[in-house]
């Protein structure tokens, strides 16, 4: 397929800036995949539509503050430090993005906070905008640590006009996780509330836990009409043989397996066994997934709306069908969902 065909037009009247006040009370697309029927629901309603045995795949990832200020050192000049990932925890070595790109040089030093809480030093060029960094920290992991979470911000996607609050610290974070290491947050396991989940466990619904730790490729834009050159950054993930036997034993019992999200969808297809079930891992992933595409593992799927000609569109279009998908995203914007990360849901089955 290509590229342009993922193209749709959204006002920016329905970007979602801030999330609703209540998690499980965003709005719900219920899209039948088999016949193109849509539903219009709210999010808690979810739980109309799984049964005892069913299983939800849930990524357990927790994003940090990942979004420092900092000042060069002599001019002062104020600089944005975007931490990617740790690339060695004893010498402090981060992959970061900095903002502006043209003032930082190998050799800088930046100090953050009152009374340089923290110093860095660029020791490598990546890419225009990245770098390699080392932080210049004698204390323990623990203290260091506790300085990031004092001095960072929560990394709101840049399309969201407005500082960060102490809200988002708690809103753009699922109710589940546990395993730091994301600099965005898994979308599609933001309506949860902890009522919800709960509710969905007395009804007899079982929870699996992956954990992929999502990085900015996945919003990186793609750059080619031919969708087969799009390369997609790799992302770490964990799936335990606890977890993937919950799930194996709901595939075996015919019952549904809902991911939920396109992170969870892209770590439990790279781990397919030659049997077609779910297998324990502890790996990176590049897989990109597009129309046409045969997935193994889950039989039904929870997502966001999602940008034009984004690879997380290409992937919901590949499991709900592409002519399904692209009408769908036609009546949610003449319905005016919200979309993007704090917007409303759409549960595929």
């Amino acid at each position: 397929m290509k590229l342009s065909q993922f193209k749709f037009d959204l006002p920016d009247s329905l970007i979602a800036h801030n999330p609703v006040e209540n998690r499980d009370e965003s709005r719900l697309m219920v899209l039948d995949k088999k016949t193109g029927a849509i539903e219009h629901k709210i999010f808690k309603d979810i739980l109309g539509y799984f049964d005892e045995k069913d299983v939800m795949i849930i990524n357990n990832t927790k994003v940090f503050p990942a979004r420092l200020y900092g000042n060069k050192e002599k001019t002062g000049a104020t600089i944005e430090v975007f931490l990617l990932r740790e690339l060695n925890n004893e010498l402090r070595l981060w992959d970061v993005l900095v903002d502006p790109a043209r003032k930082i040089r190998v050799g800088n030093k930046l100090y953050f906070g009152e009374d340089d809480l923290l110093v860095a030093e660029v020791v490598d060029n990546t890419t225009s905008r990245g770098r390699t960094i080392r932080f210049l920290f004698d204390g323990t992991d623990e203290e260091f640590r506790r300085n990031i979470e004092i001095l960072g911000e929560t990394p709101l996607p840049k399309y969201i006009k407005r500082k960060a609050t102490p809200e988002d610290k708690e809103r753009y974070q699922t109710v589940f996780a546990k395993n730091e290491g994301a600099v965005a947050a898994p979308t599609a396991g933001l309506h949860f509330s902890r009522e919800l989940m709960k509710r969905l466990e007395l009804k007899g619904v079982d929870f699996a836990e992956i954990t992929l730790h999502v990085g900015l490729g996945t919003f990186r834009s793609v750059e080619v009409e031919d969708l087969t050159k799009h390369k997609m950054d790799s992302e770490q993930f964990i799936i335990s043989q606890k977890d993937a036997d919950i799930v194996n034993k709901a595939i075996f019992g015919k019952h549904k397996v809902c991911a939920v999200g396109t992170t969870t969808m892209r770590a439990i297809e790279s781990a397919v066994s030659a049997g077609r079930e779910l297998k324990a891992a502890n790996d990176w992933t590049s897989k990109f997934i597009f129309p046409p595409y045969d997935f193994s593992i889950a039989n039904c799927m929870i997502t966001n709306f999602h940008p034009s000609e984004s690879t997380l569109l290409m992937m919901v279009a590949a499991f709900g069908g592409f002519e399904n998908v692209m009408k769908a995203y036609e009546v949610a914007v003449k319905e005016k969902y919200r979309f993007y990360s704090y917007g409303d849901a759409m549960l595929i089955i």
